[in-house]
């Protein structure tokens, strides 16, 4: 699956045509995301992590690193991974422990880091840690001693994800793949990364949730009981209907969310948030319902609502979880209205 998506130029969707990318703006990049997500979630969670990994160095690198790595990325020569998360820093990542230890010549990185998807394949890891200056990011290559991957199997969901739990015992990290100054690694390289993440997350779960409204329906008209459609039933057809706007209103929100971003609007980021929050809630609340509709079948082994059911638990938890959303979008509406009143005074 990694080569045959590299080799489809998925990893470098929306960089720059002159770093080795297709140059798609905010909305064409989101409708990939959401095609891939209502296929495979695993599938559309590499275009994620790529992204992620080369929207942060593409911004925050030097021109010298972006020319080095983005072409490479995008071209999916290398197969990046964003390693933040540990068993103490999970929401929270400004309690990251890692440890970068400047030798002069070099950094050596050392911790453990937890989620990694693609991180059994990953060539290159962008990792998060805590130097002398402040938290930092490097570039942390994985065919190097120092480096230990554990794969993860049989987790709730993205199962095809190849994700696994990397330990660094001071690996190697060459001066030239420290990604920004100290102090710019969570808020600026990890933030930026972040952002991407959540838009291509928000897009990828409206694809999962349609697919889901789709399954539904389809077999909501084919399945009979008693001589009596399933769709004749008053329940179904309601709930099914409820389903439409909860995907039509996330859409709408990535929709806007694209907007803000094509034109560079600061408001994007929050945009974003919300999109993504409105995007897994419809995955979640769809996917259970389409469980509901099939019923064994929805349960079986090769059941596609079934996987996305679960798959759309992750979806609420990872790149921000859906508390830490509703938290930022109040918080949000508040300092809007108190600046509103300050304006009328």
């Amino acid at each position: 699956m990694v080569g045959a998506a590299a080799r489809a130029g998925l990893l470098g969707l929306d960089r720059p045509r002159e770093r080795g990318g297709h140059g798609l703006d905010p909305h064409e990049l989101g409708e990939n995301a959401a095609r891939l997500g209502s296929v495979c979630t695993s599938l559309r969670s590499l275009l994620t992590v790529g992204g992620m990994v080369s929207a942060a160095v593409d911004r925050w690198a030097t021109a010298a690193q972006r020319a080095h790595w983005v072409p490479r990325l995008a071209s999916g020569e290398l197969i990046a991974g964003l390693a933040a998360t540990e068993p103490g820093a999970g929401t929270d990542l400004a309690g990251v422990e890692t440890v970068f230890e400047d030798t002069g010549a070099e950094t050596r990185v050392s911790g453990r880091k937890l989620w990694v998807s693609f991180g059994v394949v990953a060539d290159v890891l962008l990792v998060l840690g805590r130097a002398e200056g402040g938290l930092q990011a490097a570039l942390v290559t994985t065919d190097q001693p120092g480096v230990t991957v554990e794969p993860v199997v049989d987790q709730l969901g993205m199962r095809g994800a190849r994700i696994a739990h990397i330990t660094f015992d001071r690996a190697r990290v060459p001066r030239e793949q420290l990604i920004a100054p100290a102090g710019f690694g969570l808020g600026h390289v990890v933030g930026t990364a972040l952002d991407h993440g959540r838009y291509t997350v928000a897009w990828g779960c409206v694809g999962m949730a349609r697919a889901c409204l789709h399954d539904a329906a389809r077999y909501a008209v084919r399945r009979t009981q008693g001589g009596i459609r399933l769709s004749e039933h008053e329940k179904i057809r309601a709930g099914l209907g409820r389903c439409r706007v909860e995907v039509d209103a996330a859409q709408a929100l990535c929709e806007r969310a694209a907007r803000y971003r094509a034109a560079a609007d600061p408001a994007a980021i929050m945009a974003t948030v919300a999109a993504k929050y409105a995007a897994a809630e419809a995955a979640s609340e769809v996917g259970a319902h389409a469980v509901q509709v099939l019923g064994a079948a929805g349960c079986a082994p090769d059941s596609r609502v079934g996987r996305f059911f679960r798959d759309a638990k992750i979806m609420q938890i990872i790149e921000g979880s859906r508390d830490i959303a509703e938290l930022h979008l109040g918080d949000q509406l508040l300092t809007e209205i108190a600046q509103r009143e300050g304006g009328e005074s």
